[in-house]
This record gives structure tokens, C-alpha cells and sequence, in this order.
């Protein structure tokens, strides 16, 4: 640990005890206020601007990550109440899964932040431990979010494409397969960060004990694959599941009004007609038509899930162009504070995601509501209310 001595005499700043942290981190201790706070190296932002920034940051997302856990909660008992025959109740319920998982694991990234923030004294380096605990989770899994609606609104589109053949291209097994390669694919090769980092008890003279501290393996291999593994996991897949749902997406808005279009026309031309009787043939229409409206309603609950997930990515697509194109942005360059700020900020959108879905699984999916309502007894509550009443 190494000691600096800046131009001001009542200020002291510490390096943290390992090669990263001392990257990253510095403790600045104010003797005449008798406190200590984190903060980053010089960089984009104030020291001032930066602790205000922060702090609003992490309770703001800590507020809404407890939002997303409930949701998600609830939206996974619905569906397991609603079982599994359909396919769309498989992939939504591993979105609703991944959602309450990102949520768990942002709560745990939040409490290190705050535990190192204000300098309290762990057996372990709480900011290092939970990048490899929660950090690289996080990030991975948000990329399967990410596919998983991607296949989604893939599915949807098929429907909506080829709906003869699309019973015998997604099953109920199918579906499965296909989260699971999902999984396969995005999620699990966060554990490959372990290649490029290990845990290791360090020596604190300063506290005269010994914390648990991670520290990067400096090998051409490790150096290497961590490159290899961020250009494909954190920056191709992520882009090319936001580009498939924004193609979908498009695609299900341009047939949704072609199906307005369609029914408007429909019901102008049968008001022009009189038919004091309805026929079999009137009536197969009609049973036709409403099985194209239970359809169209699916398709429309998927445009909103997509919908709001581009909404919420757009600024992770920008923070990853940014890293990639600017030198400097990263935790180690000039702008490491803007960047460690900036990162905060895009991770509300998926917390945010995660809370709204289960409003618009609610207000369009008669079934989800009916099996919710009983499950939290908001029918039996207002058939109490009429009775006092």
C-alpha cells in the first residue's frame, strides 16, 4: 500500500492494496470532517459532482431493483400456476427468471459499492470481491435478456409469417432447447472471467489482517482470451440480439396495421350487407376472427415486452460503441469516472424492464390476470368490499 501526499495538508490518499485497485480506487481521507469516501482517479467528473452522482445512483437503482424482484417474483408464480404447454409461457418465464436473477445480482453489486463507499472494514475487498461475484454475472446474463427476447419476438414473427407451419417449428420442447442453448451461450461464459482473475488473501498493514482480494493473471493467454471473450460476449452478441429484436419488432408493427387494416375493412363491408340470419359459414368467419384477435393480442403484448426492452437498451448499445471507439473511456482512462457513472446509469434499464413487464402482462393477457387476481387475493379483497358495502 502506498501513501501520497497531495497539495492540500489536511488530505491524505490512500491506494488500495492490489494492481486493479490501485488502477481504479482511491481513499481520500478528510481529518477535519473525521470521514473517509471513495473515489475514482481523476478523471471526466469533480470530486463533488461525482460522489453526489453516485450515491443518487445507487439508491435510486437499489429502489427500483426491489420493484423488480417483486414483479418478477409474482410474474414466475403466475406462470408456473399457468404451466407450460404453450411455448410463449416458457420463454416468458425465463425472462421473468433472468430479470429477477439481474435484479438479485445488482442488489448484491450495490451493497459492495456502498460497503467500500463508506470505508467499512470486511474480511474481504467488497468492490474487487463482487466484480467476479456479481459484476461479470450481471453483465453476461444481461446479454441473455437480451437473446431471450430476441427469440421471442423471432417466435412471434413466425407466427405471424408462416402461422400453417409454425405449430410443428416451435414446440413446447423446442423452446426449451432453445432457452437452453440460450443460457449456454451467453450466461455461462461469465465464469470465463475466472480465467483472467483469481481470488487471493492479501495482507492489510494498515488493519493488520489479512482480506480476501482478487487480483488479474497478467499471462498472453489470459490477457488474450479476456479481449476475445468481450468483443464476442460483451459487444457482438449483445448488438446482434438488439438488432434481431429491433427487426422483429418492425416487422410485427408493420403486420399488426396490415391486420387492422384488414379487420376495419372487414366490418365496413359486412355493415353494408344485411343478414337477418347467420349462416355456418358467418359463423366459422367469426370463429376464425376471434381466434386472429387472440393472436393479435399476443403479438401486441410481445411488441410492448420488445418495445420496452429497445427502449432500455439503446443506452447499453452506446455505452458499448463508446467503449470500443474511445481510447480513454474505461476504467482505466481519463474518462474512468464518467465511465464508471455511465455504467451505473444504463443498468437502470434493465431493473426498469423487469418491473414494467408484468403491467403488460396483466393489462393484456386475460389468463395471466385472472391466475394473479387470485393469487394475490384481489378478488376475494373485493368481494369483502362489496359485502361491507
Amino acid at each position: 500500500m502506498c501513501v501520497h501526499s497531495t497539495q492540500e495538508d489536511n488530505t491524505t490518499r490512500y491506494h488500495a492494496l492490489d494492481q486493479m485497485t490501485d488502477k481504479l480506487f482511491h481513499l481520500w481521507e478528510d481529518h477535519n470532517k473525521n470521514s473517509s469516501m471513495l473515489t475514482l482517479a481523476n478523471g471526466f467528473l469533480s470530486d463533488e459532482e461525482f460522489h453526489i452522482i453516485f450515491l443518487f445512483i445507487i439508491y435510486t437503482l437499489q429502489l427500483i431493483n426491489n420493484c423488480a424482484i417483486i414483479a418478477n417474483s409474482l410474474s414466475i408464480a403466475v406462470f408456473i400456476k399457468l404451466g407450460f404447454s404453450e411455448p410463449s409461457n416458457i420463454s416468458l418465464t425465463a425472462l421473468a427468471i433472468c430479470d429477477f436473477t439481474l435484479a438479485v445480482l445488482l442488489t448484491w453489486n450495490n451493497l459492495c459499492f456502498w460497503l467500500t463507499y463508506h470505508n467499512i472494514r470486511l474480511p474481504f475487498h467488497s468492490a474487487n470481491v463482487s466484480l467476479l461475484t456479481g459484476g461479470a454475472q450481471w453483465a453476461f446474463l444481461s446479454t441473455t435478456v437480451a437473446w431471450i427476447t430476441a427469440f421471442i419476438s423471432f417466435e412471434r414473427c413466425l407466427c405471424i409469417l408462416v402461422p400453417l407451419k409454425v405449430r410443428r417449428l416451435i414446440t413446447p420442447r423446442g423452446t426449451f432447447v432453445a432457452i437452453f442453448i440460450i443460457i449456454l451461450l451467453t450466461f455461462c461464459p461469465s465464469f470465463f472471467i475466472y480465467v483472467r482473475y483469481k481470488f487471493v488473501w492479501v495482507f492489510n498493514p494498515y488493519r493488520n489482517v489479512t482480506i480476501l482480494n482478487t487480483i488479474p493473471v497478467n499471462s498472453e493467454f489470459a490477457i488474450l482470451f479476456e479481449k476475445i471473450s468481450f468483443v464476442i460476449c460483451g459487444v457482438i452478441q449483445p448488438l446482434l440480439a438488439f438488432s434481431i429484436v429491433l427487426i422483429c419488432t418492425a416487422l410485427l408493427v408493420v403486420q399488426l396495421r396490415k391486420i387492422s387494416s384488414w379487420r376495419l375493412s372487414v366490418t365496413s363491408a359486412k355493415s353494408k350487407r344485411e343478414q337477418p340470419e347467420e349462416n355456418p359459414a358467418a359463423r366459422s368467419s367469426a370463429a376464425k376472427a376471434r381466434i386472429s384477435q387472440k393472436e393479435e393480442r399476443l403479438v401486441r403484448k410481445v411488441v410492448a415486452i420488445a418495445t420496452i426492452f429497445i427502449v432500455s437498451y439503446v443506452p447499453t448499445c452506446i455505452f458499448l460503441l463508446c467503449y470500443v471507439v474511445f481510447d480513454e473511456f474505461n476504467q482505466f482512462g481519463v474518462y474512468r469516472r464518467l465511465f464508471t457513472v455511465s455504467g451505473y446509469i444504463i443498468s437502470l434499464g434493465q431493473p426498469i424492464s423487469g418491473s414494467v413487464n408484468i403491467l403488460i402482462y396483466y393489462k393484456m393477457a386475460s389468463k395471466f390476470r385472472s391466475v394473479f387476481r387470485r393469487l394475490v387475493r384481489l378478488d376475494r379483497l373485493e368481494k369483502e368490499r362489496h359485502e361491507l358495502e
